[in-house]
């Protein structure tokens, strides 16, 4: 269901445990991107376990603005994408993209090395903090790029064959890390990337490219070392499964006293979130097709967390588990290390009945970027407090989600305005509400 216009607005009755079996598909943070690198080939590509979310559209749009042929697959979820005709993209029609993600930024380097320019609108995404974009320019720049900004937008040039270099990164960037990888396979010599992001969807990524014949070498240091080739061919491959959805379905099962079978959900991508999942009093079980999670009765139990990158627990399983945490008895501290406005959230669930304190001091251990810099980045949880509904606007992806799970964990009716932004990373997630009991429903239409 594409949900939008009068619709964007979703009543939910709270106060039922969410219970029964919903799928999640391919990774929202790989298949874009997974998506983008079928422009670097010469041969089509064949992408599998595709969800159907707006990230993807938007992707399937550019791609086809530049001359990419996109179409179903033989089977449910799957994607051909063949690059045989990449051309020049009309201006205008790029610029209607804008605003609605941020993945057009990393078309820069698949399109210099095949068309020799590109042009980069405004950009959007969730407002969740401080993601600045110029590093990415400064990126392309070391690799040879001339750019030239525009009111538009920016427009990129390579006047000669881009080539190798070595790139420090000051924060190990998801975003820049994938800038890096999608230049650097047909950039001419070797490019030394320090301090990389290593998530596992940068992992997967790496694995689409040395299928098309990149040369890429990941060290244990944050290190990644390419040796530009002088040609790409196509690639098969399934993307691996969103586990930032996996944990947010799983922490919604905490949340309402639930029951919920995750088919899809891995453990070997998820390894910090059920550690954590676990010491707070969640249960879980898994087994070849999935993860079940579950309340298993009896009191939560407070934590003290910190979000880091990867392998440390995410920054986008931290808003979810903190609506559960809101049902926790004692003092549960939050240090937020990756994204400085993430915890902005918070003051939705306050309004609902919860007690959280926020604070500009680092509540934590780590090394963190923002405890000099005035950013409201920790949290005191103290529960278990009863939420009761509300009225709420969603701010971002992720924390439009945590929304969602507090409106069913509470008692009473909520009024949930923006749920069209939730389209953006769960796929079907208002017929997944209906799988699993969840009362809600749009204006004049019942789903559950």
């Amino acid at each position: 269901m594409t949900v939008n216009g009068s619709d964007d607005v979703l009543l939910v009755h709270g106060g039922t445990p969410l219970e029964g079996e919903i799928r999640v598909r391919g990774a929202k943070n790989l298949v874009p991107k997974a998506m983008v690198a079928a422009l670097l080939g010469s041969a089509p590509s064949r992408l599998r376990n595709v969800p159907d979310i707006r990230d993807v559209r938007v992707v399937r749009g550019l791609l086809q603005l530049h001359g990419v042929t996109v179409r179903p697959g033989e089977e449910p979820g799957e994607l051909v994408l063949d690059p045989s005709h990449v051309e020049s993209a009309n201006v205008a029609d790029i610029d209607a993209h804008a605003g609605s993600s941020r993945i057009p930024i990393l078309f820069c380097g698949p399109l210099l090395h095949r068309l020799g320019h590109a042009f980069i609108p405004g950009l959007g995404g969730c407002d969740i903090g401080g993601r600045p974009i110029d590093f990415h320019f400064e990126v392309l720049r070391q690799f040879g790029a001339t750019i030239e900004k525009r009111v538009d937008g920016q427009y990129l040039e390579a006047p000669q064959r881009l080539r190798g270099t070595k790139i420090t990164l000051p924060y190990p960037s998801v975003g820049a890390t994938e800038q890096v990888l999608l230049t650097a396979v047909l950039a001419e010599g070797v490019t030394e990337l320090s301090n990389a992001a290593v998530e596992p969807e940068i992992e997967d990524l790496i694995c689409v490219l040395q299928k098309m014949g990149a040369i890429i070498a990941m060290d244990t240091d944050r290190t990644i070392r390419v040796t530009g080739v002088d040609k790409l061919g196509g690639y098969t491959h399934a993307a691996l499964p969103d586990r930032l959805e996996a944990a947010s379905w799983a922490s919604a099962a905490l949340a309402t006293e639930g029951n919920i079978y995750v088919r899809g959900a891995q453990q070997r991508s998820m390894m910090s979130f059920l550690n954590t999942y676990r010491k707070v009093g969640g249960a879980f079980e898994i087994d070849d097709e999935g993860i079940r999670f579950w309340h298993p009765g009896g009191q939560l139990k407070s934590i003290a967390l910190e979000t880091d990158v990867a392998p440390g627990f995410q920054t986008d399983w931290q808003q979810p588990l903190v609506v559960a945490l809101t049902q926790a008895t004692g003092l549960s501290i939050i240090h937020e290390t990756v994204y400085e406005s993430r915890l902005g959230f918070t003051s939705a669930l306050n309004q609902m009945g919860a007690h959280i304190q926020l604070y500009r001091e680092c509540l934590g251990g780590s090394h963190c970027r923002f405890g000099q810099r005035n950013f409201l980045h920790s949290a005191v949880v103290s529960g278990p407090t009863k939420l009761q509904g509300a009225d709420l606007v969603i701010p971002d992806l992720r924390g439009g989600f945590s929304y969602l799970i507090a409106a069913l964990a509470a008692q009473g009716t909520s009024r949930v305005h923006g749920i069209d932004l939730i389209n953006r990373g769960y796929e079907n997630f208002m017929e997944k509400l209906g799988d699993l009991g969840a009362k809600v429903e749009l204006p004049g239409k019942a789903l559950g």
